[in-house]
């Protein structure tokens, strides 16, 4: 790739797992009580059709690794599972008030945190507890997130007996002075044996998640990386640039130097290289840093244009309301977002007072609307188009405006009214997308919110 290019186009810029982006959401305008109503009316619009989307935020991890941006409480005391469980079942209680017929689940994601930090026989008090108030829709999908380390094979077997299907891995990078670096010590031989022992359960999709621009990381590092996960050859690959934020996430990504992080130019090496050894090896690129065999759900669902992204990233099928369970999750009722207050203290007291514990959130205007599906549709199928289905806005000459230099740089083709992103637009579809975020043009941040695009 032309380095001028990745120069150029190296800005801080959002991942849009939403729209608005979380530092753009209106607090002032919003409420829980209007956000409860958001939540109902998606219900009404959409359980008995297509379900509704659960993700469950388990935060506890053993050890701290510096890569990660996501809540967590580090704790070696297991015995804050029960209290946690017992909590995360309130919430589930608390919302299923809400609605006047029992909740139909299409998916159901455990992340963190590590999810098998709890006990087999604790996740399964979890996934009892929410069935009992649900039923399931007929293609449903329940997936979770498992460290090679301390994924067991009781765990395996025990999340399989309850409906799991998927199940992706955290691998990075390894390198050991990577791993290192990033506190996360694991050998190949760990991520072998749960992947191996995963097929042979019965998962139908095996994912695995490799991040590029680590820190110490080099082009070898990442060909070694891949040479060995096509060995056990995952169904699908989240493949992903390392996301340095430690003005956000504080200490916990300041356990090395910035120095010791790999230059833009290398790292879009990086990437190039990896994307090139996985389409070699069989992968395709189906969204921004995924790729998949075709023999998985998500390249089924990229190709009939049904895939989605939402705050779990991208899932094969779309539902209109998500409700996010557990201490900072966020829920989306498509026409709001709504997130959990972020300390464990404060989640178990407003739970204890029979409260739904949101502390903030964004009531999408009929703008943000039609923004944010430009948005998806760029995400999840590389083009968008104004010219039916109410998606045209009185800004869409600015945006075309803002779009022409991209163009020039053979990133995209503006036709008619619609965009196309080219192949070599691919890895620049942050910055494509940014040009309609109205909400970031209008009011550039004075400080950086986002990491970099590249």
């Amino acid at each position: 790739m032309c380095f001028s290019l990745v120069n150029k186009y190296n800005v801080a810029g959002p991942r849009y797992t939403s729209y608005p982006t979380v530092p753009y959401w209106n607090e002032a305008l919003f409420s829980i009580k209007q956000w409860k109503q958001t939540l109902i009316q998606a219900f009404n619009e959409s359980n008995t059709s297509e379900g509704i989307s659960l993700y469950i935020h388990l935060p506890f991890c053993e050890s701290l690794c510096t890569f990660c941006g996501c809540n967590k409480r580090i704790t070696k005391r297991h015995e804050v599972e029960t209290p946690y469980i017992k909590a995360v079942l309130k919430e589930w209680s608390l919302y299923c008030k809400l609605f006047d017929q029992k909740p139909m689940i299409k998916e159901l994601h455990l992340g963190g945190g590590t999810p098998t930090f709890f006990s087999p026989e604790n996740l399964t008090l979890l996934i009892h507890g929410i069935k009992q108030k649900a039923t399931l829709a007929d293609d449903y999908e329940f997936s979770f997130e498992g460290h090679p380390n301390n994924t067991t094979k009781t765990h395996l077997q025990t999340l399989f007996d309850l409906g799991f299907k998927r199940v992706s891995f955290g691998v990075q990078d390894y390198n050991p002075i990577v791993q290192k670096a990033i506190h996360r010590l694991q050998p190949f031989e760990n991520v072998k044996r749960v992947t191996e022992q995963a097929r042979s359960i019965g998962y139908t999709s095996i994912g695995h998640d490799i991040i590029f621009g680590l820190p110490f990381q080099t082009e070898a590092h990442v060909e070694e990386t891949i040479k060995k996960t096509k060995q056990l050859l995952p169904d699908r690959i989240a493949f992903y640039s390392y996301a340095h934020v430690p003005w956000i996430k504080g200490n916990g990504q300041r356990g090395f130097k910035d120095s010791d992080l790999p230059a833009p130019s290398i790292k879009q090496n990086q990437y190039q290289l990896g994307k090139t050894l996985l389409a070699e090896a069989g992968y395709h690129d189906i969204g921004m840093d995924h790729f998949a065999l075709k023999t998985d759900a998500l390249y089924t669902a990229s190709k009939s244009e049904t895939m989605h992204r939402n705050f779990m990233g991208y899932t094969a099928s779309k539902t209109k309301a998500m409700i996010g369970l557990g201490v900072s999750s966020i829920s989306d009722s498509w026409y709001a977002f709504a997130q959990n207050v972020k300390t464990l203290e404060d989640y178990y007291q407003l739970l204890d007072n029979n409260t739904i514990p949101v502390f903030r959130g964004h009531i999408l205007s009929k703008e943000d609307l039609i923004i944010r599906q430009h948005i998806l549709n760029l995400m999840c199928h590389f083009k968008t188009s104004w010219m039916a289905n109410g998606l045209y806005f009185e800004d869409v000459p600015e945006v075309i405006l803002k779009l022409q230099e991209m163009q020039n740089d053979g990133l995209l083709k503006i036709e008619l009214n619609q965009i196309f992103i080219t192949e070599k637009g691919k890895p620049f579809v942050r910055n494509i997308c940014m040009a309609f975020d109205l909400l970031l043009q209008r009011n550039k941040p004075e400080t950086q919110l986002f990491s970099m695009t590249i």
